[in-house]
């Protein structure tokens, strides 16, 4: 699996279930990134998707404690069990964790590696991704400036405790 997530230099994600920043080239790598694959999120982040809707040319899975929920176009998935059961099949390098903050904490473990966009910003957040810099497992391999609204950078780490 591979977490892919937008940060403000404390590492938040988000405020009030909406993304903190809307850069317009990272929105397209991201959909050029996850297009054609599994995309995992928890059920805020899928409200707060445009339209409340699937994203379109993925497979959109749906973590959610609701044992009922139903949701056109995604699968809904209840447990770390049942999902590991639905993407038993799927190719690690085919999986995207997408957020929101308690996914990401969940599954920071299973992931091989980790896209981030880092932005030198910091607005108000209540949602946080854990900081890779202090985790001693990811390491840091690539790092690409960019400059425009926000001087952000796309940042890879990897998963040393996985073999990465």
């Amino acid at each position: 699996m591979i977490l892919i997530v937008a940060v403000s230099s404390n590492w938040g994600i988000g405020y009030k279930n909406r993304l903190l920043f809307h850069i317009r080239e990272d929105l397209q790598r991201f959909k050029q990134i996850t297009t054609g694959k599994t995309v995992v999120m928890g059920y805020n982040t899928f409200l707060s998707l445009p339209d409340s809707k699937p994203l379109p040319n993925r497979k959109n899975i749906v973590l959610s404690r609701k044992k009922d929920l139903q949701i056109t176009g995604a699968t809904v998935c209840d447990s770390l069990d049942a999902l590991q059961i639905l993407l038993r099949d799927t190719p690690s390098a085919d999986v995207f964790i997408i957020g929101g903050e308690n996914i990401y904490t969940q599954l920071l473990p299973h992931c091989t590696r980790a896209y981030i966009t880092k932005v030198d910003a910091a607005p108000p957040a209540d949602a946080f991704m854990p900081n890779l810099d202090e985790l001693p497992n990811w390491k840091l391999t690539e790092e690409i400036q960019n400059h425009g609204e926000y001087s952000y950078s796309y940042v890879t780490y990897v998963n040393a405790d996985l073999g990465q």
